[in-house]
Order: C-alpha cells, then sequence, then structure tokens
C-alpha cells in the first residue's frame, strides 16, 4: 500500500509538472484561439479607403474564425494614436491594427517624439495593398508626359510651383523624392485640404500636384487635371493608361506610395500570427477582394511572408528617414 501510494504521488507530480511546463509555453494555448471578438483598429476616419477594405476582408476573416470582427476607427496625431492603441495591447490576437508608411516609416524621423517602437512594438500580418498617388499638372501647361515635365521644371523660371497637404506628409516627401532622383526644382506650396490644392492647379493658380487617386481621378477624367504618372511600380486599375513614373522615366528604382500593413502587438503567439496570416493571404488573393480594392483606387498585392514584411518596412523607413534628414525636417515635428 505504502508503494503504491508513493508510486501515485510521483505520477501525480509528473503530471503537475507538464501542466506547470504548458503554461510557460505561451503559443501552446493558441490551439483554442479564437474563442471572442476580433477587433481591428483602423488609423483613418471612417468612409476611407482604407476602413472601407478593413471593414470586407475583416467580413471574410469573421467568416473563417467562427467569431465577430468589429472594425474600430482612432483617427488622430498622424496615425500615432492608433498606433500606440495596438502596441500597447494585450498580445493575444484579439487587437490588430492597420496602419501605414507614415506611422511606420516617416514619423519615427519626422516627430521629436512618438510612443510606439515601430520595429519592436509590432509583429505583421499582411501588406496587402499600395496607395498610390498621381503627378497631376494643369493641362494647359506644355507637357504631356514624365520626361517633358522633368525637362521643363529644369528650365522653368520661375521654378514651377507644387501642391501637397502639408510639410512632411508623405505626398511631400514623394515629390521632393522624384526632384532628388532626377534633378528638377519646383517650389513647394502647402495647403491644409486637397481639395482646395486641386481646385488651385485647376485653375492655373498652382502647376502641379501630387495627389490621392480619389481627389483627383474625377477631374482627370473630366479634362481639367493632366495625369502625367502614378508614383506605384505598377499601374493604376482605375488609370491603366497613365504610366508608373519610374516606367515613364525610364528608371527602375522609384516608387514612393504610401501601403496597408496589418498588424498585432508584437509577442503575440506565433501560432496566431501564422493562422492570420495565412486566412489573410488567402482573403487578398481572392479575385473579387481584389477588384473591390482596386475600385476605391488601391493597388492590391500578394501579401510577402511576415519576414519580407519585416524587411520591406525597414527598407521604407531607411529610405524616408534618409530623405527627411536630408530635408532638414528631421525632429521638426
Amino acid at each position: 500500500m505504502v508503494r503504491l501510494g508513493r508510486r501515485c504521488l510521483l505520477l501525480a507530480s509528473a503530471f503537475s509538472m507538464l501542466s506547470l511546463q504548458g503554461s510557460f509555453q505561451g503559443p501552446a494555448w493558441a490551439d483554442d484561439y479564437p474563442s471572442k471578438t476580433t477587433t481591428i483598429v483602423v488609423s483613418i476616419g471612417a468612409g476611407t479607403g482604407m476602413d472601407v477594405l478593413a471593414r470586407l476582408y475583416g467580413e471574410k476573416l469573421a467568416q473563417v474564425l467562427g467569431y465577430p470582427v468589429v472594425v474600430e476607427n482612432k483617427p488622430g496625431a498622424a496615425t500615432m494614436l492608433a498606433a500606440a492603441h495596438v502596441a500597447s495591447s494585450p498580445a493575444d490576437g484579439y487587437t490588430l491594427g492597420v496602419l501605414t508608411s507614415s506611422a511606420m516609416a516617416i514619423n519615427p524621423s519626422l516627430y521629436k517624439h512618438i510612443n510606439y517602437n515601430p520595429e519592436s512594438d509590432f509583429t505583421p500580418i499582411a501588406l496587402y495593398v499600395k496607395s498610390p498617388f498621381i503627378l497631376v499638372a494643369n493641362p494647359n501647361l506644355p507637357f504631356k508626359t514624365v520626361p517633358e515635365f522633368i525637362a521643363y521644371a529644369k528650365q522653368a523660371k520661375p521654378p514651377l510651383k507644387y501642391a501637397t497637404v502639408g510639410a512632411g506628409t508623405l505626398q511631400h516627401l514623394s515629390m521632393e523624392f522624384a526632384k532628388q532622383r532626377f534633378g528638377f526644382e519646383a517650389v513647394h506650396v502647402p495647403y491644409r485640404q486637397t481639395g482646395q490644392s486641386v481646385t488651385d492647379v485647376v485653375a492655373g493658380h498652382i502647376d502641379a500636384s501630387i495627389v490621392e487617386a480619389g481627389a483627383s481621378i474625377p477631374l482627370i477624367k473630366e479634362g481639367k487635371l493632366r495625369a502625367l504618372a502614378v508614383t506605384a511600380a505598377q499601374r493604376l486599375p482605375l488609370l491603366p493608361d497613365v504610366p508608373p513614373f519610374a516606367e515613364a522615366a525610364g528608371v527602375t528604382d522609384f516608387e514612393a506610395v504610401s501601403w496597408h500593413v496589418l498588424l498585432a502587438p508584437s509577442k503575440t503567439p506565433k501560432a496566431v500570427v501564422n493562422r492570420l496570416h495565412a486566412e489573410m493571404k488567402k482573403i487578398m488573393s481572392d479575385p473579387a477582394m481584389k477588384e473591390k480594392a482596386a475600385a476605391i483606387g488601391l493597388i492590391p498585392i500578394d501579401t510577402p511572408s511576415i519576414d519580407g514584411i519585416n524587411d520591406y518596412m525597414k527598407a521604407e523607413r531607411a529610405k524616408w528617414g534618409a530623405l527627411v534628414e536630408k530635408l532638414g525636417m528631421k525632429g521638426s515635428q
């Protein structure tokens, strides 16, 4: 009886140790994921292209996960409000965030202080669309192509004026990137609102602009703006006849776009991250979803691997950080 009791105690001790080991192996509990609602935090307002697309794939995620997926908009502080919120959320897979190049690649150099670390506070899930800008000009100006625009800008006296929605925005940095890459001059005229800047290009008060697709395509189709190029490496489905800047300029290394990346807080269990990555890859590769993304002025892309996303964001931080510093804007905001 004593021997049997001792054997029972040893077995109980062994089971106890196995249980304790399991409790420390974080990912083990991921087998139960999901078991409740997931929230996707969108860093800009409702009704935007980012928001619309997040709601579309959120519905698809809910179907495959078997639990609701809700979208919560947290605009503000140049997308940093949402970034900080996601970074400080529990790393359990139930709070995800959609951020862009502003939060993940530009703000770290542009701002003196940010309350999140883009390199260590997040684990990427999917990089699924690029959001290009369009180089537009007043149609009365004597150039119709990018090479003609560059040649004209190089000799213009006084220099061409171009409009954006403010210093440090990606539109501003995109034109400055082009100026440095192709060696032309143009004076930046910042506006508070996209609508007014585009109106002034149409009226001839401003020569050109780097502008979002949604704000410019209707005017391009009406002939009130001339589209010279899109800033992505690929053509924009809504403007198939407008070439990429790189193609029009005869180079291969020019791209200046925003992008949408779905992220989780760092230390989210790898099994959860891999599950979400696989589901998003399936959802965003569906032709119907690609068509919906293209219809709102975005360029759908096949998400890279998780390591590939990290490499891409690292390269973007280096590119835009170097430009911010070269323009003397490091820590200016």
